[in-house]
């Protein structure tokens, strides 16, 4: 029995602080919205992750109810979420690209009595966007099994990172090298055209100095 306690307590460990340190799982976010104007919140993540959001309104004044106006798009400006004169709300996806996902606020009118507007947003991604107590009563696993199934997620979602970030950087390889090609045939034409020119000024210049009898 304390075997496997200690066993729970260090996967527990393990997923608690390690994985946090290797992918972006969750992060609680405070916005203060000016009260003319838009504050946006963005994450770049790859495909195929769920994310999974909630955002509620502060109000410190019990008589004002602010309401806000929340859209949320993907890389390419797909509308994701959209919702008018809210207080509180949810939203949730699955990406089906790669690239910055936006998540933008706004104030609406006048509900807000002229002040800025205080936001608290709860954005998770992967792994931390999962149920694990709803997974652990469906599968019915608990201790070292469970932990165990968080830790191969975990694993997972590190693997997918790592694939990610390879790709992007084959991509930008790809880029650059392009990049320096393009910039070397500039140069070799730009030489090109600077040793004709100057071929057709001496030209030019010799066969003036001829026609004043010069030389």
């Amino acid at each position: 029995m304390r075997r496997e306690f200690a066993t729970t307590l260090l996967l527990s460990t393990l997923v608690s602080f390690l994985v946090p340190e290797l992918i972006s799982v969750g992060e609680a976010v405070w916005l203060n919205i000016p009260k003319t104007g838009t504050k946006c919140v963005s994450e770049e993540i790859q495909s195929k992750v769920v994310v999974l959001a909630d955002y509620v309104v502060i109000s410190d004044e019990h008589s004002i109810f602010p309401t806000v106006s929340v859209k949320v798009t993907s890389p390419y400006g797909s509308v994701l979420h959209h919702s008018e004169n809210a207080t509180h709300g949810q939203f949730a996806f699955t990406t089906q690209e790669s690239g910055t996902y936006l998540a933008c606020f706004e104030a609406v009118g006048n509900s807000h009595g002229n002040n800025d507007i205080s936001i608290n947003l709860d954005w998770k991604t992967g792994i931390a966007a999962k149920d694990w107590d709803s997974i652990a009563r469906k599968e019915k696993i608990e201790g070292v099994e469970l932990e165990l199934r968080k830790l191969e997620a975990a694993v997972e979602a590190i693997h997918e990172n790592l694939l990610y970030l390879r790709n992007r950087e084959a991509d930008m390889r790809i880029v650059s090298e392009k990049t320096n090609s393009r910039v070397a045939w500039y140069s070799i034409m730009s030489l090109g055209i600077c040793i004709v020119v100057t071929g057709l000024q001496i030209l030019y210049l010799k066969q003036y100095f001829e026609r004043k009898k010069l030389i």
